[in-house]
């Protein structure tokens, strides 16, 4: 196997990866983040400014994948 079906096989594969592993991130962040909404209202703004910034970092795990997916696409043929 040559390092070009490596990487056809392994691309794919890691872009599912980074996408579930955001998604279970993301989901849990929110999750938590309505129930503290929802035990503390009076710290709403607080705890949602937090978990916009942590969504969004959780967000860029998928992009950066995303952008070495481009990045090493070009190397298959």
């Amino acid at each position: 196997m040559d390092y070009q079906t490596a990487l056809a096989f392994s691309l794919p594969l890691s872009i599912g990866i980074a996408a579930i592993g955001s998604g279970i991130g993301l989901g849990r962040a929110v999750g938590q983040a309505m129930e503290a909404m929802g035990r503390q209202p009076e710290a709403h703004g607080k705890i949602q400014t937090s978990m916009i910034i942590g969504a969004g970092l959780c967000e860029a795990l998928t992009i950066y994948a995303l952008v070495v997916f481009f990045m090493l696409f070009s190397k298959i043929g």
